[in-house]
């Protein structure tokens, strides 16, 4: 049985639209981003998805209402959305689309969504939505929403013929959020929505929109007013990736949004700006190479001039020897982020430096002194498809992929780089997300050093000072009974200015065909002291791999300095770790490396507050070395002793320099948007975990980057 109010204005005259129109959707039209900061009208959504891999970050301000949203398009038809907002408190939540149907020449595009999923609830609503594009210039969208979205003109939940429960909407929420409001889903009342977007020109969109959102928490809040619920607006975009928004809201509001877009798969300057790579020198032209390395004379002078030829073009020499025809080289990049760029920068350079009998290339990309694979490319393919079409694919598919454990190259190469390396830079740093203070920053110098006593024996260090910044000064420390391992995490270098980040000395081994192994010990990172020793099983040609890591950790002095501190002085602590805190925390890891760029790691063991559990991952990187992905922790400890935001959870974005500056590096800039850092689910953060180091240089990887082999 439905029971219908009323079904009027913009939404009827859109439905009947998209029943009458046989128009295609313009591709040039990007999806406008709505108040939300997700793909939308006004204020309600649309089933428009944006080019796969984008990321809009979204700002939008009306009334006594502020919302801040990170959207990324993860597959062609998902988006994922992480928002903080304010109206009487600051709040978090998750969104989630998926595109049923894109866009025919009849059908429209549809998609379902859930709004603030994971959370307090205070955004939460479901929908379908259905969007056609009507000629080349206008678009309407109309779909059918539950929770605020079912809040005006409310009917019956259609649902209710499956099952009756559909019709009622429970309260599943949790005084501290962040769990999943699964019980609502689709649940209570449903209302339409629509709206209508009329582009003008390229850079005007005129909008209007029937909001079904009652708004019932922000008029009894904070005073605001509902006079109707029609919406109107305008967007402009002056260029690609920018979008500004003015809107008449509700009756009474005037609202404003700001939206920047940004493409990772990419560049954001022009490509041109690496140097030249050395072409490829076919044998019986003039070339460098000796005439024979016979002699260990000329076998030590070769090596010197390959040496030094490699360091031109940002290349260590490890080793290198010849053996018959076969000439094997191991070597660390230190330039290029793809280690398949690498090699194809080394093997060209072979051509010119190799002994001319020599046909068979072994190349062992080595990082942190460690080889990754051995590689094995023929003189006489890279000498014949050098300027070919589709060479890259043809060069793969000769490609041999194998495992490089064993000795260096008999002949090694002593290397004019100096063991120290040191650094002094600006650094900012933002710490959001606080209760009290959303967001702090502190603006200072960091020095940093690297000393090699071995290729895989490195002493490392980083010490800041901060010049101006208010982190830690009105923190918000919420009460727990766990030890405290994050919470006071913005007390560090708080009175003191600055101090020691990290100081250690890591080792770097091959123990066997297929393992990997590093132990680190010393000052950790900023809050832990301690030894870290992992082992890790990755095959070469295998797109999994397993690891096992167990660390001893105690806490170190807020100051930064030297010292260290328990981990609370409340009695309840003693529940979880005993009178001191010293703890021994471990996990057994599997990671998976899907193709698309996609890889998975599951972690399964015992985290810093004493508690045990496990932490999914999912991450998806680019060709070009941006890399986005989600992750959530669950573990043996309860949601109310977890406090605000139940678990653990957040996202990773790591951004490539060589993406922004246009020239080769290596280096990455990165950071991790939590909900909310609490103490349960807190594992170790060390610098140079075993995966991060060896994946690279292994088949999967290897081929997806393939491409810029020839680069």
């Amino acid at each position: 049985m439905f029971r219908f109010s009323y079904f009027t204005g913009p939404t009827s005259a859109a439905l009947v639209l998209l029943c009458a129109t046989s128009a295609t959707a313009d591709e040039d039209w990007r999806a406008t981003y709505n108040l939300y900061g997700t793909a939308g009208v006004i204020d309600t959504p649309s089933a428009l998805a944006v080019k796969e891999g984008e990321i809009g970050a979204t700002v939008s301000l009306f009334s006594d209402q502020q919302r801040g949203t990170f959207t990324f398009q993860l597959l062609p038809r998902l988006s994922g959305s992480f928002r903080y907002s304010f109206l009487d408190t600051y709040d978090r939540s998750f969104d989630v689309q998926y595109q049923l149907a894109d866009e025919g020449n009849i059908r429209p595009a549809i998609a379902i969504g859930l709004r603030d999923f994971i959370g307090t609830g205070r955004f939460s609503s479901e929908y379908i939505v259905a969007t056609k594009t009507l000629g080349s210039n206008v678009r309407v969208s109309g779909g059918l929403g539950w929770g605020r979205l079912g809040g005006v003109g409310g009917f019956t939940n259609p649902l209710g013929f499956i099952d009756e429960r559909f019709e009622t909407r429970p309260d599943d929420s949790v005084e501290t959020g962040g769990t999943v409001l699964a019980g609502q889903f689709f649940r209570g009342d449903a209302a339409f929505f629509g709206g209508v977007e009329w582009r003008v020109n390229d850079d005007w969109t005129v909008l209007a929109e029937y909001s079904s959102d009652a708004y019932e928490r922000e008029i009894e809040l904070a005073g605001f007013e509902r006079n109707s619920p029609l919406n109107f607006g305008v967007t402009w975009t002056p260029r690609e990736g920018r979008q500004y928004g003015a809107y008449y809201l509700y009756g009474s509001e005037v609202g404003v949004l700001a939206s920047f877009q940004i493409d990772p798969t990419t560049r954001s300057v022009p490509s041109g700006l690496d140097t030249a790579p050395i072409p490829v020198a076919v044998r019986g032209q003039n070339v460098v190479a000796a005439a024979s390395w016979d002699t260990t004379q000329q076998e030590t002078r070769g090596v010197d001039a390959l040496g030094q030829g490699l360091a031109l073009d940002g290349f260590r020499l490890i080793g290198a020897e010849v053996n018959g025809t076969t000439m094997r080289v191991r070597y660390e990049n230190t330039t290029y982020r793809a280690e398949a760029q690498g090699l194809g920068r080394v093997s060209r350079i072979l051509t010119q430096f190799a002994p001319k009998s020599v046909d068979t290339f072994v190349l062992e990309p080595t990082q942190n002194g460690i080889a990754l694979s051995a590689v094995t490319i023929r003189r006489s393919d890279m000498e014949a498809l050098e300027n070919t079409a589709g060479a890259s694919e043809q060069l793969l598919a000769r490609t041999g992929f194998s495992d490089a454990a064993g000795p260096a190259p008999e002949f090694a190469f002593e290397s004019a780089e100096p063991a120290l390396l040191w650094g002094l830079y600006p650094y900012l740093e933002i710490s959001a997300f606080d209760g009290d203070e959303p967001l702090q920053a502190d603006l200072g110098v960091e020095a940093s050093f690297q000393y090699e006593i071995q290729p895989n024996l490195l002493l490392a260090g980083t010490y800041r000072q901060r010049l101006v910044g208010n982190r830690g000064q009105t923190p918000n420390f919420a009460d727990s009974d766990l030890p405290d391992v994050r919470r006071t995490a913005l007390r560090y270098g708080a009175d003191s200015g600055g101090g020691i980040e990290n100081l250690f000395l890591s080792w770097y081994a091959r123990p066997g065909q297929n393992l990997y192994s590093r132990v680190s010990a010393g000052y950790l990172e900023r809050h832990f002291g301690g030894v870290s020793g992992e082992v890790l099983w990755k095959p070469v040609d295998s797109r999994l791999a397993l690891g096992a890591e167990v660390n001893y950790t105690l806490l170190r002095d807020f100051d930064q300095g030297l010292g260290f501190r328990p981990a609370c002085s409340d009695a309840a602590c003693t529940t979880f770790l005993g009178d001191d805190y010293d703890v021994v925390t471990g996990h057994l890891s599997a990671y998976y490396d899907f193709e698309n760029g996609f890889q998975a790691q599951v972690d399964v063991g015992r985290y810093l507050a004493g508690d045990w559990g496990a932490t999914f991952s999912l991450d998806r990187e680019f060709e070009n070395g941006w890399k986005v992905g989600a992750f959530f922790t669950l573990t043996d400890i309860e949601f109310d002793d977890f406090g605000e935001g139940s678990f653990d959870k957040g996202i990773v974005i790591e951004i490539p320099t060589d993406w922004a500056i246009g020239t080769p590096t290596r280096d990455t800039v990165g950071t991790t948007l939590r909900s909310l850092e609490r103490d349960g689910g807190s594992r170790l953060r060390v610098d140079g975990r075993l995966y991060d180091v060896v994946g690279d240089g292994h088949t999967p990887q290897l081929s997806e980057s393939w491409g810029r082999f020839w680069r």
